[in-house]
């Protein structure tokens, strides 16, 4: 690997500010002692920052030499609302938060890239640190994009980076095209006719007829998605009842629908809501079906994948680069930042889980896990990256 020198020497220092952030985690749009953080280190390094985009975001602004042009990039800051359940001593301190994801990772990582760059600016152009909060679930990249940081960041590019448990430990991924899918929730209610469990036939059945729905949708995926196209159905909850010998007047429904591509996650949609109504007419009942898009499909652009390969295969040979990694059915809102300017979206390998401290719970490493650890060994790598991309997209002269 060739790292950069300088990062390597303060390693120690970035990973204490990670172990900090994960210690001390904090949900969507609640981001405040951790922008606090992230606002005083660029301010010591002699950053100028812009606080309030996405009411908890914050951005730093690196400018040298002359050149109009910018580059984002960007790191997740929130935690999840779920038990760590790992007892080393930068565990979390709040009960039911926690850093299962490794936003205080990638945080760390950008701060690594910050500190060099405002110490040594090997480059010509604005350099844009996006630090965005509420990725989990609160779209803290729409929220930053309406609260005007493309007005006052205007950069050229975006890039973002997240750990990926699975792949070998420093070694990076990456696919031009759609990388992770839309994000969808629907929602089903069967409203049927109520009665004695004895007496079915004086009942409209909302449960026989929300089984006979959840079946017939996942012929949407086997017989009306084309075989080439990739996308996930999954009902997860359904609720009826409360007695044995009662069959209810309704049967709820809800669950997930990923998709690669907004035409295919249309079908499904109009499909969905169709069987519903056509199945519960044909039995006399009635639906009410609510779809909700939430994140959509993660698309990076060719060209700026081609130029962070580069960089990879640079940074950590070309060995340790995959540039045409699996997509992900998994969801990230950095999707609205490439929706909104060119850019990529990459994968950096956390490895299995041996790099954890003792004390970690006994779990698999994976995202979302209570036994989840970012592994520092990245740092150095992820803030070297950033660095050599930011050299690359704006050379000196």
């Amino acid at each position: 690997m060739k790292l950069v020198d300088p990062i390597i020497a303060f390693q120690s220092e970035i990973q204490e500010i990670r172990r900090d952030l994960h210690a001390h985690p904090e949900l969507c749009y609640e981001e405040q002692r951790t922008a606090d953080v992230v606002a005083a280190k660029l301010t010591e390094w002699g950053i100028p920052v812009i606080r309030g985009l996405g009411i908890t975001g914050v951005v730093g602004v690196i400018k040298n030499g002359t050149s109009e042009r910018a580059i984002g990039l960007r790191a997740d800051m929130d935690a999840l609302p779920m038990q760590e359940v790992n007892t080393f001593a930068h565990a979390s301190r709040h009960p039911g938060k926690m850093h299962a994801c490794g936003h205080d990772g990638h945080t760390a990582m950008l701060l690594g890239a910050a500190k060099h760059l405002a110490e040594h600016r090997n480059f010509d152009g604005t350099v844009y640190l996006v630090f965005q909060p509420a990725e989990e679930g609160g779209a803290g990249a729409r929220r930053m994009i309406e609260d005007g940081l493309f007005e006052q960041c205007p950069m050229d590019s975006i890039y973002g980076m997240h750990n990926w448990p699975g792949i070998p430990s420093g070694h990076m991924s990456v696919r031009p095209g759609p990388l992770m899918a839309s994000s969808n929730e629907f929602y089903l209610t069967v409203k049927g006719k109520g009665g004695h469990a004895a007496q079915p036939h004086k009942c409209v059945d909302p449960v026989i007829i929300g089984m006979q729905i959840a079946q017939s949708w996942q012929t949407i995926i086997s017989r009306r998605t084309n075989p080439i196209d990739t996308a996930v159905l999954s009902l997860t909850q359904f609720h009826a009842g409360t007695a044995t010998n009662v069959i209810p007047d309704e049967a709820k429904l809800a669950g997930t629908v990923r998709t690669l591509s907004a035409s295919v996650l249309d079908m499904i949609e109009k499909q969905m809501e169709e069987v519903a109504v056509n199945t519960a007419a044909a039995f006399g009942a009635e639906v009410e079906f609510k779809f909700r898009r939430n994140y959509p499909p993660l698309v990076n652009h060719p060209e700026a994948t081609r130029f962070a390969v580069e960089v990879m295969k640079a940074v950590v040979g070309a060995d340790k680069v995959d540039d045409k990694t699996e997509p992900s059915m998994a969801a990230e809102d950095f999707s609205y930042f490439l929706q909104a300017r060119p850019g990529c979206y990459i994968f950096i390998g956390n490895g299995e889980g041996d790099h954890r401290d003792g004390g970690h719970g006994l779990g698999p490493c994976v995202l979302h896990n209570g036994s989840y650890d970012f592994n520092d060994n990245l740092l150095p790598i992820g803030a070297s990256f950033w660095v050599k991309l930011v050299e690359a997209s704006l050379p000196l002269a």
